[in-house]
């Protein structure tokens, strides 16, 4: 019996192995694969090339290049959710991120900071940040889904600049909750206005705990036996302690990446999803096939508005603190999002993750590496502090001060790349690199059910299952039954 056992085991984790094997070869996972091997070599020659040092300096520059990637991608998965699959147009997701990290703050910081928090373990921060998140969704998708394309649109930018501003403000540095309520505690929060908020539990903590004995302070604490193993090993080959904490702090990101992957997966190939793109498609015929769109609406737009949420806390709390004015907030960074689903592929969650990797790399990263390259060797001095002054030595024809200033000044010519990104995008790929594939309509791949009739393998039977060559259909079966003729 056990001998049986074992082969059935074996059996089944070869069958698991060749799954495997197809999807990276031919499935989406060998794609994205090849994506990032192609953007990893392209960054190491960046590396060796540029300012860093040594093999140190290569794994730097390729955990920072995964850790945009996998922050990118989680948010472009969850807007795909929304633009992709219904069809919402919503461009406020750094408000919804601010929600999910401000509420997550006000939970875990400690009550007698300042301002003041609720000092409560990570994961109910986590949990409340993205529940917060999804009721405020559920509150602008009430008015709000009524509305269509453009004006949706206008009023998602509102409610997020409505947030941002209203962090800022000073009526919300310091407050207490549930004051002159007689039968509630006071309770006292902020926000901390310009101030900012310290947030010294956030999710790099379980990580840290894994390399130092006291992962809120590790200068005051020593280190792990594995963080020793760890960082002494990383070490060797000239990898820095930071580095190595962001690398484990860098694979958890990629497991919510995944995570939001097959989340999005399972509802897109669910009966659910299925409205949600019948929505997309033409909301009128699917209110008249009897589904309350208005309802479905709501629901995937309080989903894709939690899941903003815990990307917001897993990108802004990790550094320990956060203000308003942070880049993560502001409505560029919504912008940003978009710019890569739309690269992607709205619809598709492989052109999503795909998109957020080329643009963190290619279009967020990358000019920044090309003007260290171009620094290190062809610029000397220091760069014009004005376009005048780069510009007046041209007309003796000396064109170097006008060079090293536009060197100095590549990374904030990205939005000019962007903008010729977008234009190629519109003339030659207007759906994105992956956008409106192919989807199978049933839950159930029907073309594998059998072979045409006269082909080879069984034919499909009415209720989906096979016949062999001398079995007749159900149907069939029933009239000759009904004239009394006999099977044999």
């Amino acid at each position: 019996m056990s001998g049986t056992d074992g082969a059935s085991t074996a059996t089944a984790g070869a069958g698991t192995v060749d799954r495997l094997r197809a999807e990276l070869r031919d499935g989406d996972a060998g794609l994205v694969a090849l994506v990032m091997a192609g953007i990893y070599v392209l960054f190491t020659i960046f590396a060796v090339l540029g300012p860093s040092q040594g093999v140190g300096g290569v794994v730097a520059v390729l955990q920072r290049v995964t850790f945009w990637t996998a922050l990118y991608a989680m948010l472009v998965l969850a807007l795909n959710l929304h633009w992709g699959y219904a069809g919402l147009f919503n461009i406020g997701v750094a408000g919804f991120m601010a929600v999910g990290v401000y509420t997550f703050a006000a939970i875990t910081a400690p009550t007698g900071g300042n301002p003041p928090g609720l000092g409560l373990p990570l994961w109910v921060g986590v949990v409340g940040g993205m529940a917060m998140a999804a009721v405020a969704g559920a509150v602008i998708s009430l008015p709000a889904l009524r509305l269509r394309a453009d004006y949706l649109a206008i009023v998602t930018v509102a409610f997020s600049e409505i947030v941002r501003l209203s962090l800022l403000s000073t009526t919300f540095q310091q407050f207490t909750l549930f004051a002159n309520v007689p039968f509630l505690p006071e309770v006292p929060l902020g926000s901390g206005a310009g101030r900012g908020i310290n947030i010294p539990i956030n999710p790099t903590i379980p990580v840290k705990s894994l390399f130092y004995t006291n992962p809120t302070n590790p200068a005051s604490g020593s280190r792990t036996a594995l963080g020793e193993a760890v960082i002494s090993a990383f070490g060797a080959v000239g990898v820095r302690e930071t580095v190595v904490v962001s690398l484990a702090y860098t694979a958890v990101l990629l497991a919510f990446v995944a995570l939001f992957y097959w989340l999005l997966r399972r509802i897109g190939n669910s009966p659910f999803g299925r409205v949600l793109k019948a929505i997309r498609e033409d909301e009128l015929v699917a209110n008249s096939l009897g589904k309350d769109t208005r309802l479905f609406k709501v629901k995937v737009f309080m989903v894709g508005c939690a899941l903003m949420g815990l990307g917001g806390i897993l990108w802004e709390t990790q550094k320990g603190f956060t203000d308003p004015t942070s880049t993560t907030f502001l409505p560029i960074q919504t912008f940003y999002i978009f710019i890569a689903l739309m690269i992607g592929g709205a619809g598709s969650n492989t052109g999503s993750v795909l998109g957020g990797a080329l643009f963190a790399s290619l279009l967020f990263l990358g000019p920044q590496q090309v003007a260290g390259i171009f620094t290190k060797y062809f610029v000397g001095g220091d760069a014009p502090s004005t376009f005048a002054a780069a510009l007046g030595p041209v007309g003796s024809l000396d064109f170097g001060p006008l060079f090293a200033y536009t060197v100095q000044n590549v990374p904030s010519l990205r939005f000019v790349l962007v903008g010729v990104v977008l234009i190629v995008l519109m003339q030659r790929r207007p759906t994105g690199l992956l956008g409106h594939r192919k989807e199978v309509a049933a839950s159930v791949d029907l073309a594998k059910r059998g072979g045409r009739p006269g082909g080879e393998g069984a034919r499909p039977a009415a209720d989906g299952g096979g016949l062999d060559d001398g079995d007749e259909p159900t149907d069939e079966r029933a009239d000759r039954s009904d004239r009394g003729e006999s099977d044999e």
